[in-house]
């Protein structure tokens, strides 16, 4: 019983955390299509460095979450899906379809930041339950 409930968890916290990455995407930058053209002619964007710093920050607090609660499979696998997702939605209207590296991209690199901060947080975890006796 004790292993479904906690399989449960896992699963749940998935979910919540790939609807919680989707929306933190459309809310930093699923609102801005809008290419930014220079004087001389260099197309930049849409997006700016804040947003995308903000995104980031937005999803540090959730990852923390799950990965200090052992739950660092969901947090990896969550966030990744729900960025990727995400990215998938906004950027598929584009007709080259070259969107689908932009899409693997933002999943390579999730997966390599969530698997990272989610590893550090949990073994910090580990290490302050070891020295606590806990």
């Amino acid at each position: 019983m004790v292993k479904r409930t906690r399989l449960i968890h896992h699963l749940l916290t998935t979910l919540a955390l790939t609807g919680l990455a989707a929306a933190a995407w459309a809310a930093w930058l699923g609102w801005d299509q809008q290419r930014d053209v220079e004087p001389d002619g260099y197309a930049t964007g849409p997006y700016e460095a804040w947003q995308v710093i903000g995104l980031v920050f937005t999803l540090l607090t959730p990852v923390y979450w799950a990965a200090a609660r052992s739950y660092v499979p969901a947090a990896v696998v969550g966030t990744t899906a729900g960025l990727a997702g995400a990215a998938y939605y906004d950027w598929s209207d584009d007709a080259s379809g070259l969107f689908v590296i932009g899409v693997g991209l933002i999943a390579l690199g999730t997966l390599a930041a969530t698997g990272l901060v989610s590893g550090l947080v949990a073994s910090w975890k580990v290490r302050a339950r070891l020295e606590t006796g806990h």
